[in-house]
């Protein structure tokens, strides 16, 4: 199923927005979920480093599970999500069918 989402569209005849649906192609939606998974393996990566200096700094023992629980826990906090990567490049054939 096509990843969709609507948008207000300003009307001229109504004080109430009109709402538009765009639909991203299959190549388009598989692109953001690519991109969106290089972010996260970079982003996790970057995560254990993190997390290795953090324990380093703090003079804890640099248990390898230990780490990785603080990865995760990093990761899940800045971590981006593909709906978010498809909501932008919906909102982005909006902006270019809707001359914004």
């Amino acid at each position: 199923m096509p990843f969709s989402k609507s948008f207000p569209k300003q009307s001229k005849t109504s004080t109430y927005p009109q709402w538009e649906e765009v639909t991203l192609t299959d190549a388009e939606e598989k692109l953001e979920e690519d991109k969106a998974r290089n972010e996260n393996i970079r982003l996790m990566k970057e995560c254990i480093e993190d997390a290795k200096s953090v324990i380093k700094e703090k003079g804890l023992k640099d248990y390898q599970t230990d780490i990785i629980h603080m990865a995760i826990a990093l990761f899940e906090k800045r971590a981006s999500h593909s709906v978010y990567w498809k909501e932008s490049k919906a909102k982005e054939k909006f902006d270019k069918m809707f001359n914004r």
